[in-house]
């Protein structure tokens, strides 16, 4: 009698271990397998290269891509995403994964354009400026006319001389409160503003470029943060 009750609880036992399996079976299968990782390639107006979980595709406003993520606004600087039913802003390189959070180390990729060099947009102050990476320069550097529209507090700076192209100039050392490259901002930037027309294209130097790490992949240059 003892051993037809035994083998009562063990067959109930296990039927309750069975039962418990495949309860939570499809919540380990939805955690294996609803992973997504979600990446800008790049931007254009109302159009973006977005990869998702390594599948790449041109969006334009309004079309779903691979995992259903929906692209819903772009331009030359960000683009905003449906993800999963969450709404994401992100830059060039600029990566999400399933839970939310962005890279650890973020990376922007720039291909270079006329002549080999290489431009990128960005921010500075939160205000729109296109960039031309130059190694070769101490600081960023802008004219005085970039300068007013991104409303660059240069009046009451230190004046200095700058040897140009151009020869000789004057301009005013200033302290940028914030500049955005992509997925990379970096705070209290110094940066030097030119009096009158030059640089006619505002130079992303080594006052930012050493605070990241550059590298040449496979045709285009890849800027890491470096912490």
């Amino acid at each position: 009698m003892d051993e037809v009750v035994v083998k009562m609880v063990r067959k109930v036992f296990n039927i309750g271990v069975l039962s418990i399996f495949l309860l939570f079976q499809p919540v380990f299968a939805s955690g294996l397998y609803a992973a997504t990782d979600v990446r800008i390639d790049g931007l254009f107006s109302d159009r973006a290269l977005v990869s998702v979980d390594g599948q790449r595709k041109l969006l334009k406003v309004g079309e779903t891509g691979p995992k259903g993520v929906r692209l819903l606004s772009s331009d030359s600087q960000q683009a905003v995403l449906e993800v999963d039913g969450r709404m994401v802003t992100l830059g060039v390189s600029g990566r999400i994964s399933s839970s939310y959070s962005e890279a650890q180390s973020a990376e922007v990729r720039l291909l270079s354009g006329h002549n080999g060099h290489y431009m990128v947009g960005g921010f500075v102050n939160g205000r729109p400026v296109d960039f031309l990476v130059d190694t070769g320069a101490s600081y960023i550097s802008m004219n005085i006319h970039v300068a007013r529209r991104l409303g660059v507090n240069f009046r009451n700076a230190p004046r200095t001389k700058m040897n140009t192209a151009n020869g000789v100039t004057e301009a005013f050392e200033v302290l940028l409160d914030k500049v955005t490259i992509g997925a990379i901002t970096q705070y209290k930037v110094k940066g030097v503003v030119h009096v009158g027309d030059s640089p006619h294209i505002t130079l992303l130097g080594n006052s930012f470029l050493s605070n990241v790490e550059l590298r040449e992949e496979q045709g285009a240059m890849v800027m890491r943060q470096k912490f």
